[in-house]
């Protein structure tokens, strides 16, 4: 029988084309125009997959509509596509449980690729729902599979996994970009013993085939373990999508019972769908941090820097930057060059500080640069650094122009000149707005009788 898929969208034009895809790729489709109509027919019949546009016609948009289907038949499964090319829309999908967000116009493969995941995940869910005797399995599959907080998932999956396989003793090694295995979480085994059970399992990790068996026996040359007497273990594969994410050894007998195979395995299906939402969630959310012109961190990030930084306690440096006369870059070149100048700072600024230091975009030409660990000497020091690299390089080049541009940069450190977010923000900005006023191109540092920064006079 043919998935059921009901397609949300108040364009004729787009109901037309998707509904097309669809039923070309052999499922069996349905359309409504709004929110009321679409709930209408959830009302009628089930369905596999909701694909709905943000922006409907009436009370209700398509994040309330996913929140009612949802409601309706938890197990529904729910993709986006829109034409609204945001982040926090994004976000806020993937928060409310919507399996995938596209951005129209969708091709044929990739709008067919998302729902075959959607499927996917859908399938992971109602596989259960045949096990009723293992109701447990599957609220704490459920829990594994919506939990995006990184610190919370491993402890309460790895808990799991070790009950359904009866195990006392597992540890998750997730697999990195190059191929190799990490330990990221244990349970019931220090870390130490972590490391050395990842050393002694590398040949049969890397054995492991996401289309193979979920479950391959290791057998030790010497004992290992808490007790320093288990000679064979289990290796679950955490899979998603095809894709192996890593593995969960469970120290003990190499062969799990086979209930206890599916248990376990089930969840670990289940971990890997989660950390696979989680890397979602996380590169969502880290565009929520970026400005969109310089690709700097944005004033968010500075909020959320300067709050960890003031209760870390240790000292740092801010520089407050206004770039000199930017106006007249814009006026003679035009805003479009201007804003490439502003990306080509931003260049510089990076090339001037360490990995772990903040660069922002504070607004318009204004940058604020955060150097953990430095006090104001050698803030004093990076701030004239960054000041000659400023005044030092030609801007737009490649258009022929050579601009010169210079920056007046303004020095606060904590907690030698401020002990909050907020004064340390202020003081910084005093300083580059006496640089300003005096003869620009300059590092100001803060002092206490620095006076306020008029409204409407920096620039």
């Amino acid at each position: 029988m043919a998935h059921a898929v009901l397609l949300v969208d108040d364009e004729r034009f787009a109901r037309t084309v998707y509904s097309d895809y669809l039923r070309a790729a052999g499922y069996d489709v349905e359309v409504a125009d709004g929110s009321e109509a679409a709930l209408a027919i959830l009302g009628q019949r089930r369905f596999d997959v909701l694909l709905t546009d943000i922006i409907l016609p009436g009370a209700r948009d398509g994040l309330e509509l996913l929140d009612l289907a949802r409601q309706l038949d938890p197990n529904l499964g729910v993709i986006v596509v829109t034409a609204l090319d945001k982040v926090d829309p994004a976000v806020r999908a993937i928060r409310a449980g919507a399996a995938d967000y596209l951005v129209k116009p969708v091709t044929p493969e990739a709008l067919q690729l998302a729902v075959q995941r959607c499927l996917a995940t859908r399938s992971l869910l109602a596989e259960n729902l045949s096990l009723r005797a293992h109701l447990k399995l599957f609220e704490s599959g459920q829990r594994i599979a919506s939990t995006v907080d990184r610190d919370r998932l491993v402890p309460m999956a790895l808990a799991s996994i070790a009950a359904a396989a009866g195990r006392p003793v597992v540890a998750l090694f997730e697999r990195t970009a190059d191929g190799s295995f990490v330990a990221s979480g244990a349970h019931g085994l220090e870390y130490g013993l972590a490391a050395e059970l990842l050393e002694r399992s590398v040949p049969t990790l890397e054995a492991l085939d996401p289309f193979g068996p979920a479950v391959l026996p290791i057998r030790f040359d010497a004992p290992i373990g808490p007790s320093g007497g288990v000679r064979e273990a289990a290796c679950l594969a955490v899979v998603d999508d095809g894709t192996l994410v890593g593995a969960v050894v469970a120290l003990g007998e190499a062969a799990l019972p086979p209930l206890a195979a599916e248990g376990a395995a089930f969840l670990c299906r289940h971990l890997g769908l989660a950390l696979h939402n989680l890397g979602r969630l996380r590169q969502v959310e880290h565009l929520v941090y970026l400005d969109d012109l310089t690709h700097l961190y944005n004033v968010r990030y500075l909020d959320v820097t300067l709050d960890r930084e003031v209760g870390g306690g240790r000292p740092f440096t801010l520089l407050f930057l206004d770039l000199d006369h930017f106006k007249a870059v814009n006026d003679q070149h035009g805003h479009l060059s201007g804003s490439r100048l502003l990306v080509e700072v931003a260049r510089v600024l990076r090339s001037c500080v360490r990995d772990e230091d903040v660069v922002v975009r504070y607004g318009g030409d204004e940058y604020v640069v955060l150097l953990v660990g430095i006090d104001s000497g050698g803030g004093l020091k990076v701030a004239e650094r960054v000041r000659r690299a400023i005044e030092d390089h030609r801007y737009l080049s490649r258009e022929g122009a050579r601009v010169r541009v210079t920056a007046s940069i303004g020095l606060a450190s904590f907690p030698e000149h401020a002990g909050t977010k907020a004064e340390i923000l202020d003081f910084a900005d005093r300083a580059m707005y006496r640089g300003k006023k005096s003869t620009r191109n300059v590092v100001y540092m803060a002092s206490k009788d620095l006076p306020p920064v008029p409204a409407g006079e920096r620039g």
